[in-house]
């Protein structure tokens, strides 16, 4: 089967095609022929080296996969045929996803709605959850809340999610006018760009959802209400100053750290994923319109979002 491999760090053409033996499931494993796979940011990040965690090479990239079940291992209920998708990430799994095919623990399988699409699945997994704990970590009920890179990918659901969640006021913040429009169509109550000197002076937000980090974080908390809180959720893009730390303490103001992993366990990861399918099927969930790459075009699907002209979910279609 072909696999996309990591062997060294650089830009996105260090990402190699290469061929490797099919895996053969084991007992209490399935086999699935990968029909999507997601692209995430961190793995870009990782790709150079410049994640708050060096991977060990060489490596397969891809933590969420959508597919279906091609083989079952003994002791497996799960029938070849059924459309699965399974977080990798939220089962100590590493990588494997940009591939044909991946073997994974039975226990990882989340079944699909039959009118969930794959690529919609995969949506759901790293950026869906990362939303949904978001919004448990930060409660946005009743709140002005403003929501960073709100056309993306982690934006676009946390968006949607505190307005379900019951947010009083939801301000999308983007870099250009047709991300702007694009929240606004999601259910955002108000837009700014953040490429605009002086945007800070016409928000005053009780909760700030940052998943962008850098430079704009400091920024970002000029934005902040007093007593109000940021959650940081942009790992190894802190950027700080000791400043605006001191000013954020003198305005009662809290900053709140956020780690996807650390928060999900194998017991409820599963039917935080099933209710996530459900509330996509039932319309309540708009996904973005993303961009699919065939699976040999893996650097290609890199460059884009190292570009940052990605919206919605960037997936490998083996």
């Amino acid at each position: 089967m072909r696999a996309i491999q990591l062997s060294r760090f650089g830009g996105p053409e260090v990402l190699e095609l290469i061929e490797t033996p099919k895996p053969v499931p084991k007992a209490g494993e399935v086999l699935i022929r990968i029909r999507a796979a997601g692209v995430n940011f961190f793995e870009t990040l990782m790709r150079q080296d410049r994640y708050a965690v060096t991977p060990d090479l060489p490596m397969v990239f891809g933590v969420e996969v959508a597919g279906v079940v091609e083989e079952a291992g003994s002791g497996v209920e799960i029938r070849p045929g059924s459309r699965v998708a399974s977080p990798l990430f939220a089962f100590d799994r590493p990588g494997g996803g940009y591939a044909d095919h991946i073997a994974v623990d039975a226990r990882s399988v989340v079944p699909l709605p039959e009118t969930l699409s794959f690529e919609t699945a995969v949506a759901l997994m790293v950026q869906g959850l990362t939303a949904l704990h978001a919004v448990r970590r930060s409660d946005p009920k009743d709140k002005t809340v403003l929501v960073t890179a709100a056309a993306g990918g982690v934006g676009s659901l946390l968006l949607q999610l505190a307005k379900r969640s019951g947010a009083r006021r939801a301000i999308a913040a983007a870099g250009t006018q047709e991300k702007l429009d694009l929240a606004r169509s999601l259910g955002a109550d108000d837009g700014t760009n953040y490429t605009h000197p002086g945007w800070v002076e016409t928000v005053h937000a009780d909760v700030i959802y940052d998943f962008v980090g850098g430079e704009l974080t400091e920024t970002c908390l000029k934005a902040l209400a007093p007593q109000g809180e940021l959650l940081f959720g942009a790992l190894g893009r802190a950027a700080l100053g000791k400043a605006a730390l001191e000013a954020m303490f003198a305005r009662n103001q809290a900053l709140k750290g956020f780690a996807l992993l650390p928060l999900l366990a194998p017991e409820t990861v599963k039917a935080d994923l099933a209710h996530l399918f459900d509330v996509a099927v039932s319309g309540g969930l708009k996904i973005l319109p993303g961009t699919r790459f065939p699976l040999d075009q893996a650097s290609e699907a890199h460059r884009l979002i190292d570009a940052r002209r990605s919206t919605g979910k960037v997936v490998l279609v083996p």
